[in-house]
């Protein structure tokens, strides 16, 4: 299960709107071991594409320093689906052996298919997709 403040699924769901009419990411990050997401690192798509995202490499390993020097990890990704349902496509499937070849990393996705986004959490390895509930709580 993933968990995070009120909050923190604001600031996600923010940032999917505004990077719109492309796709949106960026990182969030917790403390090790653990299953909440603390601190969310909105991230320039390097793309700019409504259908792909690219997290630009050095952006990346500045919020890694800056993640660390919190005492946080960086524990997945978000982005954002502008025009379809909040499922892994085949492209993020690929793209989860690169990120994260091992299965620890989360992958959230915002779909704004619909007037309401929607937020889902996804585990991927080996190119199986198993998604995790999110509990969400009051603000902080």
């Amino acid at each position: 299960m993933l968990e995070m403040s009120a909050e923190m699924h604001t600031a996600m769901v923010d940032h999917a709107i505004a990077g719109l009419p492309h796709e949106a990411c960026g990182l969030f990050a917790g403390l090790p071991g653990s299953n909440r997401v603390e601190r969310f690192f909105p991230m320039r798509n390097a793309a700019e594409s409504r259908e792909i995202y690219v997290l630009d490499g050095l952006e990346m390993m500045d919020v890694e320093r800056t993640a660390d020097d919190a005492g946080l990890t960086v524990m997945g990704v978000m982005h954002s689906h502008t025009h379809t349902t909040n499922y892994p496509s085949p492209t993020d499937i690929a793209d989860a052996a690169r990120f994260d070849p091992f299965g620890a990393w989360r992958f959230v996705i915002v779909s704004l298919r619909h007037a309401e986004p929607s937020l889902r959490s996804f585990r991927i390895l080996d190119g199986e997709v198993t998604e995790e509930p999110v509990a969400m709580d009051g603000p902080g």
